[in-house]
């Protein structure tokens, strides 16, 4: 399985990581409305932080944003897509039980993971120049001021150097 493809289907919603039934259904070669039954007669395995029910407004802005991607699955459906976080998607594979749910379950988790470190290792880049500005700010402030001081025309200021007669008449 291309990891990539599963890359392409994890959005951010509510600020977590997901992916959507229809795309979950796709990978795991089942109906939607297969994977949805199932989760369904399980439901105490799925609580909200493992997966949720995307409203009205989440669904329109999210069929906008991606015009070509797998959002166009949606255009009869009679519900908003569900959701599943990392979480929720694990808990698919023990309601999944077919070997496909499990490789695709096992792909998925590596990509979670791989996502999940990526963010971390931003994170402590982003630290690190905060320290650096914090560490260095004053001194590009003084450098800045004395450039402008130096690249600032002033009126005056007199010439340095040998005067004649002749200049001395022009100031």
């Amino acid at each position: 399985m291309e990891l990539q493809i599963i890359k392409d289907r994890i959005f951010e919603i509510r600020g977590q990581k997901v992916m959507l039934d229809s795309d979950l259904a796709e990978l795991y070669e089942v109906e939607t409305k297969v994977l949805n039954q199932g989760v369904k007669r399980n439901s105490t395995r799925f609580p909200e932080d493992f997966m949720f029910q995307l409203s009205d407004n989440e669904t329109t802005n999210l069929r906008s944003q991606f015009v070509t991607s797998s959002l166009s699955n949606y255009g009869g459906q009679r519900y908003n897509p569900y959701a599943f976080t990392e979480q929720g998607v694990a808990m698919l594979s023990s309601v999944l039980r077919s070997e496909k749910a499990v490789q695709v379950n096992i792909a998925i988790m590596r990509i979670f993971v791989t996502i999940r470190q990526y963010a971390l290792g931003y994170k402590d880049l982003k630290e690190k120049i905060e320290q650096l500005e914090s560490k260095y700010d004053g001194q590009i402030d003084d450098i800045h001021q004395v450039l402008n001081e130096l690249l600032s025309p002033e009126n005056n200021r007199k010439e340095i150097g040998f005067q004649t007669d002749i200049t001395k008449s022009q100031e």
